[in-house]
């Protein structure tokens, strides 16, 4: 029989002595106050257990967000590092350093029970109040952590069964090839497909070819307008409400200029009708081409390979012919136009301080100018992200740390609280109740660095001080421990935006905002669940994602913030790369893992409109507005998210979407001479199924190329998927020989446009027509 003896009966120099004779003691779980050690066998174990168990489902839940370097318990002796600050390298070692910590923690007493257990379930003073509750799994893991550093010689934590069985995460992956990897990126980058020269240079190079050819797409048209559209999907800098000449400018300071169309001559129009419409097509253009600059902003950061840092710290904006007008600054730009009369030309300038109608209006300006800080800024996202009287310009906070922080702070507070009761016990709930504190600490700081900007009606004004001065029942203006100096008060936001790009998060940030630009999907969360059986797995895969954002982030910030290297290091990662399983997996864990494995998704209305026009030469042009929205677009408005699962609506219109792209553009592309067809360059409508099987072999050649060019997928002539194709293409010609005569050409509907006749005498274009209907249903289309 072994007695053990508990540290807390046993005399300190008994409990040392025993540890120090029968066990080899590692220097590192040596303290000054308690100098215990546990077995050396074990230890490995023991690590492991509060790396993949205590860490992730205790320590990271529910303690991290106050027991951290500008937490609400930042002056406590239990402070952990936040490991999504951490580089790719720095991650291990800071695990390493929070073990510790809770090592030393562990060994708190109160009395004869432990600290660190009393304090989580509310039973001694703490912060937080009760953050787990004794019968939770949380709690029961964090007492066996503190069980086993307080009695070394016990049994070991136990980990959950097959913890230690971990394939590589990759393993039984399949990757894209290096010709299908190029054409996804440059589909999702610039609305195209591969070149052949482009396609070549891969084939005798390899990926190693991909950077340079992904950066001379990357200077392309096309891309920047893709960019644009996917960091409106980000900031929404488009769903402004109103007229953008009456709520982007305000009444107060641009009263005189803002509505300059109104008065612009159009005298040499002499037809009423038509100078009426060319008024409206001016208002028009000019209210487009404000709600732009924000994008237009992103836009010139890339054309002049800026660092992305200017984002938030660039001292300009983007004005064109038409918002210049707006701003009252035409003529002093006017000469740095190529053209002054095209509405959507920009280029960057400085704006004065505001000068309003009443002097109390008038900005205050240590430079004579506007305190530029790129898009945090600017009116357009002042206006998107309004403020109330009771909000007090707290929304805008929460969309600066989303936005260029990558930090949701609605979640900082994960624990339910009532607030009737905190507003009873606390004069002031949001400074002094600890489950109101862990989220307007970090919030109402920023919120104050907006307080120049306290106006509620647009169509007034946007920049205003309020005349008591800033709320004295809020945290004091500043940014993360920092506050605001007087000096700095007239350009807070620049002073923001200065601390914003040298905050680690701003990089993850980005990253994972490029991640968004080519996928169309944002990364894993960690999961919630900690009574999930899949807890581990699911967390594996957030952790392998992580690793990723972290390593590409950290190369982001040594290349000088260079937005076109995010892109390309996402590209080349694994996690672009990966296509699906290898082979077939059984087991619910490695299932779990992988369940978000590759990056296909539904083509948004826009992305499948360039996709249509880079296969078949011109977009179908349906897919806007409403179309558009009952497709998953959105309108930066109401509609902010798009949909990612297809609904019944989605399916009617892919329905006639297939046939009518193939309706237009069969029986057109048979009509161009041969060297200029896209859709059929060696074959003719008079090859007919059947009559030789040198006939059938170009047919099948021809399906080849079909798959090729509408799905990305290079096929054998007698793979299984060319001969379901072929058999649809003879099905269509046998099935129109059985029903008889038929008109020797195409419908009315489907040869309008045609370059000259296409007789169809054996409904072979017919046929054609309806193996590209099927093709343009394929997943493979509709999803990239």
């Amino acid at each position: 029989m072994t007695v053990r003896i508990p540290p807390s009966l046993a005399p300190r120099w008994m409990v040392s002595a025993f540890a120090l004779l029968v066990f080899d003691c590692s220097p590192s779980w040596l303290y000054a106050d308690d100098p215990l050690c546990p077995v050396t066998r074990s230890k490995a174990h023991v690590e492991r257990f509060f790396d993949e168990e205590v860490w992730p489902k205790v320590l990271e839940a529910e303690c991290l967000q106050c027991h951290r370097s500008g937490g609400d318990a930042e002056r406590t002796r239990f402070i952990l590092r936040d490991l999504r600050l951490a580089s790719a390298k720095e991650s291990s070692e800071w695990l390493s350093l929070n073990r510790q910590t809770l090592e030393r923690a562990a060994l708190w007493k109160a009395g004869d029970r432990s600290l660190l257990l009393a304090k989580v379930v509310g039973e001694l003073d703490h912060g937080g109040e009760r953050v787990l509750q004794p019968e939770s799994t949380g709690y029961r893991l964090l007492e066996q952590f503190v069980r086993h550093v307080n009695l070394p010689s016990s049994d070991a934590p136990m980990l959950p069964e097959g913890a230690f069985e971990q394939r590589p995460f990759y393993d039984g992956v399949a990757m894209l090839d290096d010709r299908r990897l190029l054409r996804r990126a440059i589909l999702s980058l610039a609305g195209r497909f591969p070149t052949n020269e482009e396609l070549k240079i891969v084939d005798e190079h390899g990926i190693d070819a991909l950077p340079p050819i992904l950066d001379a797409v990357m200077r392309e048209e096309s891309f920047y307008k893709r960019i644009a559209e996917a960091f409106n999907d980000i900031f929404l800098t488009e769903g402004i409400e109103g007229n953008a000449d009456s709520t982007v400018l305000s009444y107060e300071h641009f009263e005189k200029t803002r509505l300059w169309y109104q008065k612009h001559d159009l005298s040499h129009i002499t037809d009423a009708k038509e100078r009426e419409q060319v008024g409206y097509k001016l208002a028009n253009e000019y209210r487009s081409a404000l709600l732009g600059e924000p994008m237009k902003l992103i836009e010139y950061i890339l054309r002049s390979n800026r660092p992305f840092t200017e984002i938030v710290t660039a001292d300009y904006i983007m004005v064109s012919p038409y918002s210049s007008r707006g701003y009252g600054i035409l003529e002093e730009v006017k000469d740095r136009f190529a053209n002054p009369d095209d509405p959507f030309e920009y280029i960057p300038v400085k704006l004065r301080a505001l000068v309003g109608r009443n002097k109390s209006e008038n900005q205050e300006s240590a430079s004579g100018n506007y305190p530029h800080s790129g898009i945090l800024s600017t009116f357009q996202y002042l206006s998107r992200y309004p403020t109330t009287e009771t909000n007090r310009n707290r929304l805008r906070a929460r969309m600066f740390y989303l936005h260029f922080l990558g930090v949701d702070v609605l979640e900082l507070a994960a624990r339910g609280s009532d607030a009737a009761t905190a507003t009873a016990q606390f004069k002031i709930p949001t400074m002094q109740a600890p489950e109101c504190v862990v989220c307007h600490k970090t919030l109402d700081p920023v919120a104050g660095l907006f307080q120049d900007y306290w106006r509620f009606d647009a169509n007034f004004a946007i920049y205003g001080r309020r005349k008591e001065g800033w709320f004295s029942d809020m945290f004091e203006a500043g940014f993360e421990g920092e506050n605001l100096p007087d000096q700095e008060r007239w350009r807070a936001l620049a002073w923001l935006g200065e601390r914003t790009v040298k905050d680690p998060r701003f990089a993850i940030a980005m990253t994972e905002h490029a991640y968004y630009v080519l996928t169309g999907r944002r990364l894993l969360q960690p999961p919630k669940d900690i009574d999930d059986p899949q807890f581990a797995h699911r967390r594996r895969a957030y952790q392998e994602q992580r690793k990723e954002v972290q390593t590409i982030a950290a190369r982001f910030t040594e290349t000088g913030f260079q937005f076109r290297q995010l892109l390309t290091d996402w590209i080349l990662s694994e996690t672009y790369r990966a296509d699906g399983l290898a082979t077939v997996e059984r087991s619910p864990g490695r299932l779990a893992e992988l369940d978000d494995l590759g990056v296909v998704r539904l083509l948004s209305p826009e992305q499948l409109e360039r996709k249509i026009e880079a296969v078949f030469g011109h977009p179908w042009g349906r897919l806007n507005e409403q179309t558009a929205m009952l497709y998953g677009g959105i309108d930066s408005k109401e509609v902010t998210e798009r949909a990612t699962d297809p609904s019944g609506a989605m399916g009617a219109i892919q329905r006639t979407l297939a046939n009518d792209v193939a309706c237009r553009n069969v029986a057109l592309d048979f009509s161009r001479s041969p060297e200029d067809r896209i859709l059929f360059p060696n074959i003719e409508p008079d090859l007919v199924p059947g009559s030789s099987p040198e006939t059938d072999l170009r047919i099948r050649e021809a399906i080849v190329h079909l798959h090729d060019r509408i799905l990305g997928r290079l096929e054998e002539e007698n793979s299984a998927d060319v001969s379901r194709t072929y058999a649809l293409f003879l099905g269509v010609i046998e099935d129109a020989r059985t029903q008889g005569s038929s008109e020797p050409q195409e419908i009315w509907s489907c040869r309008q446009g045609l370059e000259k006749p296409v007789p169809d005498p054996h409904y072979t274009v017919r046929a054609w027509r309806a193996v590209v209907t099927y093709l343009l249903r394929r997943q493979e289309f509709l999803y990239e």
